[in-house]
């Protein structure tokens, strides 16, 4: 059985937000499953899954916890129930950007574009020119059977709601292509999906017919749709791309932010030598003091928005207990004095 290509640094780049684990997780607590078992050896946990605060995950983490849950819950179909459940808020920007857009055939272009934004684990192509109809087209990035029709399942069923949420519940694709063989409970795809599912094609590809694409969107605006592309740049995984261990160790840096936790105590979290620990930093191009000051200053710009809270009292959520030394390594880290980053400040 192929899977993932453990030597291929692309798998190991913890740029996928954890929506789909922690549905998951969500789904083992609704059927009485146990899933502690599923992050052994991934220095994770269920705890940190609680759909709060995202954790990401590389592609080759995300595949294994997903391939340990398919083998451990009970019952079938667990894609389309987890993507069944979603409506345009699980999308976040991506489904404010698409809202905003002129037209759905824009809002397509943008949902296959930002796709990445949201954690989607298949990559997407738009072909606006298929004889039949316009085609979404979800691609594995690394043959991995055990697990494929799940995803397909969880990104085609929620991708449905997505539209409908754009549409109206009317909307269904004309028919669905899936390139594996119908499982047992075929029956359920096509209730889901409401149109023709046809199993074991040369891709997976969702067919709509162009009608649709005539329709407008129900909240465009030109100035806020360009205001939210732009935030949907800035959060697409590609541009800021994290190795697993540089995102385990801001994980446990913010959950102790105000200790002020030094490389000794991650290291010890870890199980692993302040040398190991160095040298896997080293080998990510950083190292603890620059991934410590980065998340030091991302969490006090967030909240010295909160003009409740004292410039001390930011300071020490931070780590810091004298405030004039939180105001130097604030201008350090960002040029500005913290007072400045205040609203109306």
């Amino acid at each position: 059985m192929q899977g993932i290509d453990s030597d291929d640094p692309r798998f190991s780049i913890a740029n996928i937000k954890s929506g789909i684990v922690a549905g998951l997780v969500a789904r083992a607590a609704e059927l009485s499953a146990p899933c502690d078992g599923w992050f052994a050896g991934l220095r994770l946990g269920p705890a940190q899954f609680d759909g709060e605060t995202p954790t990401y995950l590389s592609y080759r983490q995300a595949g294994q916890i997903i391939r340990r849950a398919l083998r451990g819950l009970p019952g079938c179909g667990h894609g389309l129930v987890l993507g069944e459940r979603q409506n345009i808020g699980h999308f976040g920007l991506l489904g404010l950007a698409m809202m905003t857009a002129p037209g759905f055939v824009e809002a397509l272009r943008i949902g296959v574009r930002y796709a990445p934004i949201t954690g989607a684990m298949m990559e997407l192509a738009l072909d606006e020119d298929a004889a039949d109809g316009v085609g979404v087209i979800a691609r594995m990035r690394s043959a991995d059977p055990e697990i494929e029709p799940f995803l397909c399942e969880e990104l085609f069923a929620s991708s449905l709601m997505l539209c409908r949420g754009l549409l109206g519940p009317g909307f269904r694709p004309r028919w669905a292509e899936l390139a594996y063989p119908a499982p047992d409970y075929a029956a359920d795809y096509a209730a889901v999906f409401d149109c023709e599912v046809r199993f074991g094609q040369a891709r997976n590809r969702v067919v709509i017919d162009r009608a649709w694409l005539q329709a407008t969107m129900p909240a465009y605006n030109a100035a806020s749709a360009q205001q939210i592309l732009a935030l949907c740049d800035e959060q697409m995984p590609a541009g800021q791309p994290k190795s697993e261990i540089v995102a385990v160790v801001e994980r446990l840096l913010r959950l102790r932010l105000a200790d002020n936790p030094r490389l000794v105590d991650i290291a010890a979290e870890l199980h692993l030598t302040e040398r190991t620990l160095r040298r896997q930093l080293q080998a990510a191009q950083t190292s603890f003091s620059d991934i410590h000051d980065r998340v030091r200053s991302e969490s006090a710009r967030a909240l010295l928005s909160d003009q409740r809270l004292s410039i001390a009292r930011v300071g020490a959520a931070v780590g810091f207990r004298d405030a004039r030394e939180f105001r130097r390594a604030f201008k350090r880290w960002t040029g500005v004095a913290p007072r400045a980053m205040r609203p109306h400040g």
